[in-house]
């Protein structure tokens, strides 16, 4: 055998092998990318997934702060047209001619003549100074008090004092049937 025959059949041995190792190192390439763009695949499914969770927990998290918002806004709007009602009825029952006043205090007199008014003066508010006047002719008079109607009893001391004016009352009823205001204001 030859020399030449020898080279070219190391030559060609060389190129076998070298086919061989590229076709080897392609497969290896191919199934590198192939386990790379899994990884890839596994990372951006993962990656949206916790997006998609986190999105859907915004979206949870927005709308139940909207609807506190709203119901905050609600119960604000609640209290002011409560507020508003209050006014209106204090306002209603502090006119001097509130319809029902004189009976009103007919009324209170009868009570308080009940509740024992020996030694006591009858403190009126100025308004009703003239009304109480002429209901309760046997009761000593003290000085006008501050109020929107009625009058308190004193004792000489000024150590007992039973209130008859129309807030303490009208407090009492409003709280009373506030429930039933809230049904009328509010449908509910």
């Amino acid at each position: 055998m030859s020399l030449n025959t020898i080279a070219d059949e190391i030559g060609s041995m060389a190129k076998d092998e070298a086919k061989k190792v590229k076709s080897a190192a392609k497969k290896e390439a191919k199934g590198i990318q192939k386990e790379a763009q899994g990884q890839v695949d596994d990372y951006h499914a993962d990656v949206m997934a916790r997006t998609e969770r986190s999105s859907q927990q915004l979206a949870v998290e927005t709308v139940a702060a909207a609807r506190q918002a709203n119901q905050q806004r609600l119960l604000v709007a609640r209290r002011e047209e409560l507020d508003a009602t209050w006014e209106q009825v204090v306002e209603a029952v502090s006119s001097a001619k509130f319809k029902g006043r004189s009976e009103m205090l007919k009324a209170l007199v009868g009570e308080a003549m009940e509740a024992g008014t020996k030694g006591m003066s009858l403190r009126p508010v100025s308004k009703d100074r003239k009304a109480l006047s002429q209901s309760a002719k046997s009761i000593d008079f003290g000085d006008d008090i501050d109020g929107i109607g009625g009058f308190v009893l004193e004792s000489k001391d000024g150590s007992v004092v039973i209130d008859y004016r129309f807030e303490g009352r009208l407090r009492t009823a409003w709280e009373t049937s506030l429930g039933d205001v809230s049904t009328i204001l509010f449908g509910e």
